[in-house]
């Protein structure tokens, strides 16, 4: 009996017959040893694969040139349907990474003020549609990332994809747990949350969450009447009456009844599908009342909202229709004037901390009178610190330094814009010092290029000459302009990186790399949620699997759903 040393799906001694045994006996005694299929298992020995076809497989180890203490290397041969599975899976494993990458960075950015102008202003609101207030830094981006990753999950959920839905509901779990519980006490998106997970066990028909489902069905409970009120009476108070948690509560009733059914509790699931039924009933709309409010000229789906969260009072979803119209416009408008801030601020760069310069702060000191550049510049070196920001500001020798750094910040600002246009016309072929004499007579980018090209034929050496001496000079100007910022002796060398990095507020000085593409997709999505979204519940599903559960449940209910059909 021979030795051979293998390796890879198995690995250890086998004893063989080098006279006696074939690759196929060799494959299948690999293949007992390891759990697969002979057929998946592919054999490599001294760099040479060993095939079936050619003989191979009949063949003796011998004939195969295989000797005593040979190593054999045992890999798995994936199926091409196994091998797009793989793929699939591998591709799956690395947007979910995206997108958890490109919520973080946007709820950091959102958090330190520096989301840029083209990201929405995303704001956590409570049922009554009023921001919440953050007490910590922290707790304002570990929510904005929490709130993300749970509305990219329910658009998962609608595009039907449950499987990634769990995982970025799970990543939403650890951002929201980072986050102070008392705030978020004010809203309901972790009961909510809760409950989205376990209706995704349901979809995937999962029963191996069951005890999992049953416990944050619970959880969503006790969340819900905590954020709600006890017998709803906090929302009613902030709905003016309203009942926005209708459909809400009747997909809350019917998982506690499929818990309950799979569980063996068959009256108490008869009794929450029986109540989850009911509210069903409550919630469907007459065809005539649908019709009235669409011919005021409003959508199906706005028209069918505000009929469900006004128990079908007409008069009272016309007001609610018109109201959210206008509360959409006011929020466009604090939206826009939001990235206006935002963009002013990327002008002001960043404090020694890191920080975005305080508006609120900066409004505050040009009301005195200061102007709004030199207010901002004093912020921004004082962290944002009013007292202290006020106090350089009324000392005249610090204050002049500061009017001198920003008219030594602009001028540097200008030539950099002026040194781009010149590399950009110099990409296009003109002479850099030709380049630069058409700048500085002025002109549209149009003007330029034209008068560039008309003098092209006409060049001649003391033209050139000419060039040289102008380059020179501006070289003497950039100097003069170094040696003017050189006389603020308070500036440091921090800060005037951050303003060659002008823009950027990110703790890497604006080198990060932005997945635009999913970031981009986040905020849509984002954009399109507003305090009501998530009472705004399509029952298609629910009531199916409410009559399903019913029939097993209770054959007098089934009859009455054949009758019904």
């Amino acid at each position: 009996m021979a030795k051979l040393k293998v390796a890879g799906t198995w690995g250890g001694i086998i004893e063989v017959e080098l006279e006696n045994w074939t690759l196929n006996m060799l494959r299948e005694e690999i293949a007992k040893r390891s759990g697969l299929d002979p057929e998946s298992i592919k054999l490599i020995c001294a760099g040479k694969i060993l095939k079936d076809v050619g003989g191979d497989a009949t063949k003796t180890l011998t004939q195969l040139g295989i000797k005593e203490n040979s190593k054999i290397l045992s890999s798995r041969e994936a199926a091409p349907e196994e091998g797009k599975s793989i793929m699939a899976e591998e591709e799956r494993s690395r947007r979910l990474s995206r997108v958890k990458a490109a919520a973080t960075a946007l709820s950091k950015r959102h958090a330190d003020g520096s989301l840029p102008i083209e990201d929405y202003n995303i704001e956590l609101e409570d049922q009554g549609g009023h921001k919440v207030q953050f007490g910590t830094e922290t707790d304002q981006s570990a929510a904005m990332m929490g709130l993300m990753l749970h509305t990219k999950a329910k658009n998962l959920i609608e595009m039907e994809m449950f499987s990634d839905a769990v995982e970025v509901l799970a990543m939403a779990e650890e951002s929201f747990l980072l986050c102070d519980p008392k705030i978020l006490e004010l809203v309901d998106n972790i009961p909510m949350m809760e409950l989205d997970i376990v209706w995704c066990y349901f979809l995937l028909r999962d029963l191996k969450c069951l005890s999992d489902a049953g416990v944050r069905l619970e959880r969503a409970r006790k969340g819900l009447e905590r954020a709600h009120g006890k017998d709803l009476s906090r929302v009613r108070l902030l709905q003016v009456g309203q009942s926005p948690e209708l459909a809400l509560y009747l997909r809350l009733e019917l998982l506690e009844g499929v818990v309950a059914y799979h569980t063996g509790q068959y009256d108490k699931a008869l009794n929450a599908l029986k109540s989850a039924h009911a509210k069903f009933l409550q919630l469907q709309i007459p065809d005539e009342t649908l019709s009235l409010v669409m011919g005021m000229g409003f959508h199906e789906k706005d028209a069918k909202r505000a009929l469900r969260l006004n128990n079908q009072d007409i008069l009272s979803s016309v007001d609610f229709l018109i109201e959210e119209k206008a509360k959409r416009a006011q929020k466009r408008e604090d939206n826009l004037q939001r990235q206006k801030e935002i963009h002013e601020q990327k002008k002001y760069g960043v404090t020694p901390m890191n920080k975005a310069v305080d508006m609120q702060m900066l409004d505050r000191l040009v009301s005195i009178g200061y102007a709004r550049d030199l207010a901002a510049e004093s912020l921004r070196r004082n962290e944002n610190d009013f007292q202290k920001a006020l106090d350089t500001l009324t000392n005249p020798e610090v204050n002049s330094k500061i009017q001198a750094y920003i008219e030594s910040r602009k001028r540097k600002r200008q030539e950099q814009q002026v040194g781009v246009a010149i590399d950009e016309l110099v990409s296009m072929g003109f002479e850099r010092g030709r380049a630069t004499i058409a700048l500085e007579a002025g002109g549209n980018r149009e003007d330029i290029i034209q008068r560039l090209l008309s003098e092209a034929n006409a060049a001649s050496s003391t033209n050139i000459g000419g060039v040289e001496s102008s380059v020179g000079a501006q070289g003497n100007t950039s100097n003069a302009i170094d040696g003017g910022a050189e006389q603020d002796t308070e500036m440091k060398d921090e800060t005037t990186d951050e303003i060659e990095n002008q823009g950027s507020t990110s703790s890497d000085g604006g080198e990060e790399e932005r997945d635009a593409e999913i970031e981009d997709e986040i905020a849509k999505e984002i954009g399109q949620v507003d305090a009501l979204s998530a009472y705004d519940i399509n029952l298609d599903r629910e009531i199916e699997a409410i009559n399903e559960y019913l029939c097993m449940l209770d054959p007098s209910q089934q009859e009455k759903v054949v009758e019904k059909e």
